[in-house]
Formats: C-alpha cells, structure tokens, sequence
C-alpha cells in the first residue's frame, strides 16, 4: 500500500531499546576493551578512563611497562604483540577473547613517529611509519571484527588519528599519508561492517604528554596555546573521554564519523601575521 508505514522489524525494535537505555551512558561494567600502545601516554589514560568506567581492558605493547593502567583498584591485563605483524595482531585478539569471553571495543592508539627530511628519509623508515600508523590498525581491525561480527551486541572500533591527517607539517611526510590513510580506511570499514560493527575516527591535535614536553619549548607550551582557539593544548584526558562517547550507548547510530578533538584546530598564519603587526 502506497505511503503505509510498515510495521517495526525485531532488530529495529531491539535497536530503539537499546538506544534508548541511558541511563548510565557511561558505564561498561561486563563489556570488554582493547587498547593498542595502552601501556603508556595516551593509551595508558584511555585504558584507565575504561576501567575506570567498569570495562575489562587488554593493552599491549611489544615490552611488558613497570606499571600497568590501572582505576578503581582494578588493572588492565597485559599481552605482549608487535601489531605491525598480522599473526600477532590476531593473537592480541584472540588472547583478549580467552580472557574475557568478548570483546566489545577496540581502541587502535598505537601510533607515532620522529620527524623526518622526505627527501632523504630511507625506504624502510617509511615502511615501519606505514606499518605502524595505518597497516597495525587494519590488522587489529580485522581480526577485532571477527568476534564482533558473531556478538548479538556487535562491537565498536576507534581509531586515533592526526591533525596531520588533514594538513600535514614539515618533516612528518610519510606519518601524514599514513594517518590519512587511516581516516580513509575509517570511513571504508565504517561501510562494509555496519550495522553491528561501528568504526569510527578520532582527529587528535596537539597534546600535551610527558614524552612530547620537549617539542613544545622551554615555555611549557605557552606559544604553542596562543594558536589554539581553546588556548590550551589538549590532555590525554580529552581524547579518552572522546573515545568512552564512540564506544557507548550514546553514539549508537554514530558510524563513519570523523571526531576533532583538536580545540578547534589553529589559527590561521594569515591571521596570527595581522594579527601580530597590528599589536606592534
């Protein structure tokens, strides 16, 4: 009949259930998560923001930390993996799933690189950069799916990527391909596995750790703020709340998406030139 609604089917019926079950957005108790690179920096504080939330957390690195993320008397379990090899990277998920019986989240923070002149940097630097920044994140990625595609609750996989994405920087020629790559790949996955896996992208800006002190000058990263619109550099904890948003019940319908958690990114040159002759 022309113009008649059709009945609700089960599956939206059970959609609309669980979309509309807020009432602790924020709560992952019996949900089980896996943070790549999760032993230190930002990783180490999105494993933590989990736990602390009541989730089951699984990082890995290559070497076992001193400490390992811990919140509310609880630590996160550790597996060793280089996800840079496609066997390990399922490994790290199959070890996650032994563990804990699921898995409901996947953080893929793993990530990096020094800067580097593109005109002499060597092939096998830009394989690992590529290896690190973009290939490591499918891997974990597919095998992740795997269990989440056979879950009745399905799964969410967060991938953290970069304001180089979007505009690259002097000396970061082959990090910015690959975490454009990345946001591509987002996107890509983010159509082929829906509904019951979301993939969504978070643009990360300048944040302000321990090990990246050094990079923003003897001022503690005063300059650096003035070109913010929010005139602060980000901290671990922006981004792990970003992600605890991605992965719960309140972006149940958020699938493809691309999250800036940049502070809105940095003024332009153009502006910040006017601006400072003006002030002369």
């Amino acid at each position: 009949m022309t113009g008649a609604a059709r009945p609700p089917t089960h599956r939206t019926l059970s959609t609309e259930r669980r979309s509309m079950d807020i009432s602790n957005p924020m709560d992952f108790t019996g949900r089980a998560v896996v943070v790549t690179g999760g032993t230190k920096g930002i990783g180490a504080v999105i494993a933590e923001a989990f736990l602390g939330a009541g989730a089951d957390v699984v990082v890995c690195g290559r070497n076992e930390p001193e400490a390992l993320p811990g919140a509310n008397g609880r630590q996160a379990v550790f597996l060793p993996a280089d996800v840079r090899d496609p066997a390990a990277a399922a490994g790290l998920v199959e070890g996650a799933v032994d563990r804990f019986g699921r898995l409901d989240v996947l953080v893929n923070n793993a990530g990096g690189s020094p800067d580097a002149d593109a005109a002499t940097v060597s092939p096998r630097f830009v394989e690992k950069i590529v290896a690190l920044n973009l290939l490591a994140p499918f891997y974990v990625a597919q095998a992740a799916n795997r269990v989440m595609q056979s879950q009745d609750s399905g799964g969410s996989v967060i991938n953290i990527g970069s304001v180089s994405a979007h505009t690259p920087q002097p000396g970061t020629a082959a990090y910015s391909a690959a975490k454009a790559g990345l946001l591509t790949l987002t996107r890509a996955l983010a159509l082929e596995w829906a509904p019951r896996v979301r993939v969504n992208h978070i643009t990360t800006g300048l944040i302000r750790t321990e090990s990246a002190a050094s990079v923003y000058g003897e001022d503690g990263g005063a300059a650096v703020a003035r070109v913010i619109p929010m005139e602060r550099m980000a901290v671990p904890e922006d981004v792990a709340r970003a992600c605890l948003f991605l992965a719960g019940d309140q972006a149940s319908y958020v699938n493809g998406a691309d999250l800036a958690v940049h502070g809105g990114g940095e003024f332009p040159a153009r502006y910040l030139a006017v601006k400072s002759a003006g002030s002369q």
